[in-house]
């Protein structure tokens, strides 16, 4: 934990920036790198019945870390992106109840 979801990048960008994405991200929230999981959905996009596109999307799984951590996340997710030629950027966070977590049949 914390997981990241990243649709409509390529596998090579994904690859170029995660060793520094998670770097800055283990120093803006405190938690091990070996927490961190990135993985990439290869999805198809379909408007009015062709193949577009998809957007930029970014979903972030973690346990809440307050307002200013969030923001600063975004902030560097939205810089390590943007670094390898993407403008168009939409981050989700989805806050995840520690009660509700379980590893290994225990929760949090």
């Amino acid at each position: 934990m914390p997981q990241i979801i990243i649709r409509g990048m390529s596998q090579e960008d994904v690859k170029s920036i995660s060793k520094q994405l998670v770097t800055e991200l283990t120093e803006c929230i405190g938690c091990p790198r070996e927490y961190f999981t990135i993985e990439l959905l290869q999805t198809i996009c379909i408007s009015e019945g062709e193949v577009s596109k998809s957007t930029l999307f970014v979903q972030v799984n973690w346990f809440d870390r307050g307002q200013a951590a969030q923001d600063q996340a975004a902030a560097i997710l939205d810089r390590n992106i943007r670094n390898v030629g993407y403008s168009e950027i939409e981050i989700y966070f989805l806050v995840l109840d520690e009660n509700k977590y379980y590893e290994n049949g225990c929760h949090y």
